[in-house]
Formats: C-alpha cells, sequence, structure tokens
C-alpha cells in the first residue's frame, strides 16, 4: 500500500542543518506544516554527532587555514573575519530560544572554552605573529593575546609545553571568548521544541529513494520504511536536502539543471580520544596548529577539549583518510554510484590538478598507530599511547564543480545549490559546517523565501531572532560589542 501525504516544507536530514531552518522556519510562520526525514534511527547520527566533529564553535579564531599568507608576506584575514561573523549568527538565534525557554539550559550544548593557534619554528613564529599583529587590530578579534614565552603559554595550556625540547622557537595565541559545542546535544534539544509544535513531524528510519516534480511544480518524494518496506509518497511545495554527503546523490535525483556536473569527493578522518581525567582536566583549550602540506582544510590538527555529557575529554586529530562512502553509515559504492557523464569531466580535472590531496591521503591512510602517536607528541610531547583510543570521526564529502577554464574544480566550503524556481535548494560540501548553520539558513531564506523577508511580513520577526541581521558586523563596532555582550550573558561565556 503506498501511502500519500502532502506539506509545505521538506527536510531532508536530521542533523544540525535541517534542525536549524526547521526552527527558524517554524518561528518565522508557526502555521508552516513541516516533515523531516531521517535515514538512520535518530537525529545528528552523522556530521553533528558530538564525536564526529571538532565542535570548536568555528569562529575562525584558532584555525589557521582561515588566514592564509600572501606572497608579500602578509596575512590575510578576510575569510576570517566572514566566519567570525557568521558565528554571532548562530549565539544569536540560541540566545533567543533559551531566552524563550524554548532551550532550558545552554550548558546542555555550549561551554565557555579559549580557542588558540600554536606553531613551532622561525617561519611558522613569524606567520603567527603577522597573523596576530592583523587579528588583533580588528574590533572582532578584541582581547587576542600573543605569547612566545613557554611559561606563559604552558599556564594557557600546559600539556603543549611540558616536555618539549628548549631552544625550538614557539608561538600561540589565545582568546578566552571561545567556545566548545556539542552539535549532537544541540540538534537534539532543537528538533525536540520543534516536535513540541503543531504541524511539525520527524520521522526517523526513513529513507528518501527518489524525488521529482509534480504537474503543479511541487516536489513527490518516495520515502521508504526501513521498518516495512512500505513507500509513501509526500509532496512538498520546498525542500531542503540537508543530508550531509548523502546531498550530493539526492541532489542528482531531483534532476535540477543547477545541479550538472556537481560531484564529491570524500574523506574520512580518525580522532585520538583521551578519556582520562588526570589528563584532560589539566587542559582547557582548543588549540590548534598548521595543516600539513596539500591537506584538507578539515584535517588542521588540534589538541581539543571536548565537554560532552558533562565530560571534559581531549581529542586529537583528525588523521585523514579515504574512504569511499559518502556517509558514515553509507555504502562503499557512494562514490562509484555518483559518477555521472555530467560530472565525469570535472572529476577528471580534479584528479589531475590536485595530486597533492591524492598524495597526502594515501600517506595518511598508510601511517601506523605510531605514526599517529608521533604526529601527537609534536602538540603534547609526554602523550603516553595507553591514554588513547581511536574513534572514527564523520565522513565529509568535499564538493567537485564545474569549471569554465580548468573543467572542474574541488572546493573545501559549503555551497547552496538551489532550483531556478527556488522551490528546492542542497545544501553541499562540509567545513565551517555546523557552526554557521544560522548563517546557512538564513541563505536558505535569502536565496528561496526572498518574498517573505519583507517588513509586512517575516522581517520584523527574523530581527527579533537575529537582532544583528541586515547589519556588517565587520564594520560595526559597536553592534559586534552589543550583540556579543548580549549573547555571551545568556549562553555563559567569556566576554571581554
Amino acid at each position: 500500500m503506498t501511502i500519500t501525504t502532502t506539506t509545505d516544507i521538506a527536510l531532508i536530514g536530521a542533523g544540525i542543518m535541517s534542525a536549524t531552518l526547521g526552527t527558524l522556519l517554524k518561528e518565522l510562520e508557526p502555521s508552516l506544516n513541516v516533515v523531516m526525514f531521517e535515514t538512520l534511527a535518530d537525529c545528528a547520527q552523522e556530521s553533528s554527532g558530538a564525536w564526529n566533529n571538532a565542535g570548536t564553535g568555528h569562529a575562525a579564531n584558532c584555525e589557521l587555514n582561515y588566514t592564509p599568507q600572501r606572497p608579500d608576506g602578509s596575512v590575510d584575514i578576510s575569510k576570517a573575519l566572514e566566519v567570525n561573523t557568521e558565528f554571532d549568527l548562530s549565539r544569536q538565534l540560541w540566545a533567543y530560544l533559551v531566552g524563550k525557554g524554548a532551550i532550558p539550559d545552554p550548558g546542555a550544548f555550549i561551554h565557555a572554552c579559549p580557542h588558540m593557534s600554536f606553531v613551532w619554528g622561525k617561519d611558522n613564529v613569524d606567520f603567527l605573529g603577522r597573523r596576530f599583529k592583523e587579528m588583533s587590530a580588528h574590533h572582532c578579534y578584541h582581547g587576542m593575546e600573543y605569547s612566545e614565552d613557554p611559561a606563559q603559554i604552558a599556564k594557557w595550556a600546559p600539556l603543549i609545553i611540558e616536555g618539549r625540547e628548549p631552544g625550538d622557537p614557539i608561538a600561540a595565541t589565545r582568546i578566552v571568548t571561545g567556545a566548545d559545542v556539542d552539535y549532537g546535544a544541540l540538534t537534539h534539544l532543537l528538533i525536540a521544541q520543534l516536535c513540541n509544535q503543531p504541524g511539525f513531524a520527524v520521522h526517523y528510519k526513513y529513507r528518501v529513494r527518489d524525488l521529482a516534480r509534480d504537474e503543479r511544480g511541487h516536489w513527490r518524494i518516495e520515502v521508504e520504511n526501513a521498518e516495512t518496506s512500505e513507500i509513501e509518497i509526500t509532496t512538498a511545495k520546498f525542500v531542503f536536502i540537508g543530508a550531509g554527503g548523502g546531498a550530493i546523490t539526492l541532489l542528482q535525483k531531483s534532476g535540477i539543471p543547477e545541479g550538472h556536473g556537481y560531484g564529491g569527493f570524500p574523506v574520512s578522518g580518525i580522532w585520538l580520544r583521551c578519556d582520562v581525567d588526570a589528563v584532560s582536566e589539566r587542559q582547557h583549550a582548543k588549540v590548534y596548529g598548521k595543516a600539513a602540506h596539500g591537506s584538507p582544510p578539515m584535517s588542521v590538527p588540534h589538541l581539543d577539549t571536548r565537554i560532552i555529557g558533562g565530560k571534559r575529554s581531549l581529542l586529537f586529530g583528525p588523521y585523514a583518510g579515504f574512504s569511499s562512502r559518502f556517509l558514515k553509515h553509507g555504502s562503499l559504492a557512494d562514490l562509484i554510484m555518483s559518477i555521472r557523464p555530467g560530472n565525469l569531466v570535472p572529476l577528471l580535472a580534479v584528479a589531475r590538478d590536485d595530486w597533492q590531496l591524492s598524495e597526502y591521503l594515501i600517506g595518511q591512510v598508510l601511517q601506523t598507530s605510531g605514526h599517529m602517536l608521533e604526529t601527537l607528541r609534536q602538540f603534547f610531547p609526554n602523550a603516553k599511547r595507553h591514554d588513547w583510543t581511536e574513534a572514527v570521526a564523520g565522513q565529509r564529502v568535499q564538493i567537485i564543480k564545474p569549471d569554465k577554464d580548468r573543467g572542474g574544480v574541488l572546493e573545501f566550503g559549503t555551497e547552496l545549490v538551489a532550483a531556478q524556481d527556488k522551490s528546492l535548494v542542497a545544501l553541499l560540501g562540509a567545513s565551517p559546517g555546523a557552526s554557521t548553520a544560522a548563517f546557512i539558513a538564513l541563505e536558505v531564506l535569502e536565496k528561496c523565501f526572498a518574498g517573505e523577508l519583507g517588513n509586512d511580513a517575516w522581517l520584523p520577526k527574523l530581527k527579533q531572532i537575529i537582532p544583528s541581521y541586515g547589519i556588517d558586523l565587520k564594520t560595526d563596532a559597536d553592534a559586534c560589542r552589543n550583540v556579543r555582550a548580549a549573547t555571551a550573558a545568556v549562553l555563559k561565556l567569556e566576554n571581554v
């Protein structure tokens, strides 16, 4: 028997992206009917899961890949400023939900945690000094500290100094306004408050098998009940594909011309995880280093304080690797099945031009446990192997897109691909991902619901939820300070 239903909004994937977009839409238009489909038995089981991502609360405070060095030696902080202020949008949304009681306790998903960058070697120390000079002069990085003194750095993060050979130049920056975010817990909280509202339903163990337009221009979504194998049809006016690595395949199934030529390159990862209190309790900081040459941004090495379920742990990594799966719970055939005549040229072009990435990933796959410990000890010289266990990180799929000059390019950010009539949009890519979920949701609204963002419709409510909406925090120092002070007070974060 085939069951047919209709809805206004269909969200594919029960991760932080769909949960955030669904939350915003229901706040702006409570009368909307919204359904969410998830293949697995619960939400946040893929890249949104706490142990599947770094949980940095990406504010581009410490991630050195956001601040590249120009040929003349100067440091470009423009990308860092974008990510930094995009995280402010997430903070405002969360503070609004805490303020109205939809999220009872911010401590259930977010904690204050300093963000640090740490480097060694003369050239890297010189780079970090230049970076600090640029960033600390901008109001968005007010309060950033810098030191080349081992004693001072040891006060900030003792584990990275103890046992280190003296004499090698080192440097670190620290900003105390950073956060550790459990995006798995946050996703559960967002979906729980959605489930308490009329007109919202989440369906677990439902796999979207196909989607196509009907004669009215709506989307006919074919889903399979994993427990009964029954096929159900949902017709939706608008579809958001927020299925992580699985979004590429669903975009292809939609058949929209705008998705023609897109492909994906999967990157897997391994963490080293320490739950030994005597070790993890001695560090309260996220310490990021410099990425290896040719490595993807998700592989920037870091020694991370994580607070999950009330317990403090340390993560180190990730060690990148290759898997043909597009999802952690996906199929080994995902990559092969995603190849189409339309994306073959972009895929081959990337294979030709980005050989350094392939070389790097092969090297990572061939690493032994001893090699992994050696890398860890570059950050934590006194690390003991028996204190650490290996954990598989979430699967990331980097975007491969057509390019008229090169045939195809590999991109490491995120991108929204929308149908011309704005009835469907797919989110592709990975980093910075979860931390900018509110920014991405606002992009969806602007791209697909622009007609509703007027003073006589959603705009007044949107400005209540996101007070800085329409204000450039990169240039308005007073607004930036006010927003950060207000959200820090509600979310119990540090403010300087």
